[in-house]
């Protein structure tokens, strides 16, 4: 029997009436962008990528993930958030709502990628990584999935289209069974995330999101990748890699692009200069072009330096083109608004729209692409200080690039515009909360009762299950699941409207939870003068909604999908009908999305992460529309697994895997979560 030890590292995430309001016009703002092209690096396909077999030496996770960190090297960190504690005394009061019974209808659905998959995928040559962040794109008769760090591409049943890889998958000295998934790295072409024979650590990739283009028939996959040094630490060079599939075939071969970011950003009076890292990129297309946004974070120092927009040729892409024109922009000082930079603001998680089908585009201007931001985050009101914002605001951005046609020229000029627009308040979101938050972990939340445990006499005869985790016993409780802080979700251009959704803090029956604030746009063309069709909220009493992701069809029906939780529920995938006349309807939780059990994953623990611990989430969902389907996915907890199962023999006289926390049994596997985690993914497609 293999011992599988986790070493601790230590370092020093019914609707409220509609709201229909005006929009504020604000002078339009104009940025000039730089062209530089991206070349094709290189070709790869979701095939295993070599690698040595998982001994069990080395950490089952990076340095966690401390947002708040402006420290460099190995605890730098991603998908960072300035904005901290509470809007204290804001949530707007809502009515709650209750569960829907119909509309739309439920057509099929499957547990997509989970944690047991991504870390033991490439022979478990893998972190243990919490959130999975969602990428999510559909067409073609595939299905496609990635998450931190892994990728599957599936039929609309959920029965993996990639070659079975399960008998050379072999961990422990067992084949695993990981559905066919594929690491990310090797998807890119990368030697595995950490190498457990040698300890050599491979590029850092995260913050996966994808987009299926009807027009092209292609796919397009974004990663941000963060490089290494000598050493293995990180060394502050980023890229994004986007992969483009050669055909509309996602399981064959695909064209890597890589854009350098590093250095793309703003020095802000000097308290905050580069080099910057990337974080959280996001994808989008009109008829011309395919759009990447960043958001710059020094590395070396607090505060923002702006939200990066990358504009790229979708033809040329489609076509595996050795040098594709790009256009960047850097949305620093394009917001009219006060800040402590002066009378104007950066964009701040600039969501690029897709839309669905291939007649969805504004063709006006030579091609327009919209994009959604927010502007209640520290981000946006402090870049400099990188603090001091009260997590409110009444106002979202609406973006316009315009003459995208010419990216597909030998001279491309994008011009790229922004206006504020009223809306209802909305406010940095609460925790969420589940069955037992605060109180101490039982058996069933067995990692974290684990770690507090002292009398449970182990395979080698020593007392204790703390010992097959950390060093010392830690009680440690039920957690506060991460919600996301104010910045804008997926957004949509379809039915010549935008649409998109954040979480904020609501009031609904005198508690205050984390809800929905929806919206549904006029981008007003030409001359960007945007206003509201509709917008609203949801929330309900006792429950909790975050990371909204909306997909709608080109006729204007869509759903909005998200994590549903409460103090009754435990963390479970959630849906709500969504169009420009009724708004979001009644929610309910999709056919087999209903949460199992509590989450129980290292980021839950301050034995595993430090005191306070962070529970992630998120940090975002996804949707994607094909023909007259909207496919939605959202993270949940799908299985149960209790102490006992977790511990099998590495507990005297317990029997199953000889892999800590899978649950797998004595056959091995597949297993149903991890020693440090037990996410799951779930992928649901309605006819709106």
């Amino acid at each position: 029997m293999a011992l599988r030890r986790a070493p601790l590292v230590r370092t020093s995430a019914l609707a409220a009436p509609a709201l229909v309001v005006a929009a504020l016009l604000l002078p339009t703002t104009q940025a000039n962008a730089s062209s530089p092209s991206v070349p094709l690096t290189g070709t790869s396909s979701p095939v295993t990528g070599d690698f040595s077999p998982d001994t069990g030496q080395y950490p089952e996770f990076q340095t966690p993930e401390d947002e708040n960190s402006p420290e460099v090297g190995p605890t730098q960190v991603v998908n960072r958030t300035m904005s901290q504690g509470h809007a204290a005394g804001h949530g707007i009061t809502v009515r709650g709502t209750t569960r829907s019974k119909s509309n739309p209808t439920f057509v099929n659905g499957f547990e997509g990628l989970n944690h047991y998959q991504q870390r033991y995928s490439r022979g478990g040559n893998q972190f243990s990584i919490e959130p999975p962040d969602q990428a999510l794109c559909v067409g073609g008769g595939h299905v496609v999935e990635a998450v931190n760090d892994v990728f599957n591409v599936y039929d609309s049943s959920g029965a993996s289209q990639l070659t079975d890889n399960t008998a050379a998958n072999v961990v422990g000295g067992f084949p695993r069974d990981v559905h066919h998934a594929v690491d990310l790295n090797s998807v890119f072409g990368y030697p595995p995330a950490v190498n457990r024979t040698t300890g050599a650590l491979g590029p850092e990739l995260t913050d996966p999101t994808c987009i299926y283009d009807a027009a092209t028939q292609r796919f397009f996959l974004v990663v941000l990748t963060l490089d290494r040094g000598p050493s293995g630490a990180l060394n502050e060079v980023n890229h994004l890699d986007l992969a483009v599939s050669a055909t509309s075939d996602p399981t064959g071969r695909w064209n890597i692009y890589k854009i350098d970011v590093t250095n793309d950003g703003t020095n802000t009076g000097g308290q905050n200069p580069g080099p910057y890292l990337g974080d959280y990129p996001h994808i989008g297309a009109d008829a011309n072009g395919v759009y990447l946004t960043t958001n710059a974070y020094p590395w070396e120092h607090n505060g923002f330096a702006g939200a990066q927009v990358y504009a790229l040729s979708k033809a040329q892409l489609a076509a595996g083109t050795a040098n594709v024109n790009v256009q960047h922009i850097d949305t620093s000082g394009m917001v009219a608004a006060p800040s402590d930079a002066g009378a104007t603001q950066p964009g701040f998680t600039v969501w690029p729209a897709q839309s669905p089908g291939t007649g969805s585009f504004d063709l006006a201007n030579n091609g327009t692409e919209y994009f959604l931001s927010s502007n209640a985050a520290d981000e946006a009101t402090h870049p400099k200080a990188g603090t001091g914002g009260d997590y409110t605001s009444t106002k979202i951005v609406v973006w316009s690039m315009t003459n995208t046609g010419s990216l597909n020229s030998g001279s491309p000029a994008v011009h790229l515009s922004s206006k504020l627009v009223d809306v209802g308040e909305y406010a940095l979101p609460p925790k969420q909360r589940q069955p037992g938050s605060g109180q101490l972990a039982s058996t069933d939340s067995p990692q974290g009762f684990c770690l507090g445990n002292t009398t449970e006499t182990l395979f080698n005869g020593q007392n204790g299950c703390y010992r097959l985790l950390v060093g010392a016993p830690s009680a440690e409780k039920i957690s506060t699941p991460d919600s996301n802080d104010t910045r804008m979700q997926q957004v949509m251009y379809a039915n010549g409207k935008l649409w998109g959704a954040l979480d904020t803090a609501i009031t609904v029956s005198g508690g205050n939870r984390a809800g929905i604030a929806w919206y549904v746009v006029k981008p007003g063309g030409a001359s960007l003068s945007p206003k509201i069709a509709l917008a609203g909220y949801l929330g309900e009493a006792g429950t909790d909604f975050t990371y909204p992701a909306i997909g709608v069809t080109s006729n204007g029906r869509g759903v909005m999908a998200f994590t549903a939780t409460g103090d009754d529920t435990f963390p479970s995938a959630g849906y709500a009908s969504i169009d420009a006349l009724t708004g979001v309807g009644a929610w309910n939780v999709v056919t087999g999305g209903a949460g199992a059990a509590t989450a129980d994953g290292f980021t839950s623990y301050k034995a595993q992460v430090g005191n306070p611990p962070r529970t992630r989430w998120g940090d975002y969902g996804a949707a994607s529309v094909d023909g007259s389907t909207v496919w939605v996915a959202s993270e949940y907890i799908a299985h149960t697994c209790d102490y006992t199962a977790w511990g099998g023999p590495f507990f005297t006289g317990g029997t199953g895997d000889n892999l800590l926390g899978t649950c797998a049994g004595a056959g091995h596997g597949p297993g149903v979560r991890t020693a440090l985690a037990n996410w799951s993914t779930r992928v649901s497609a309605f006819k709106p």
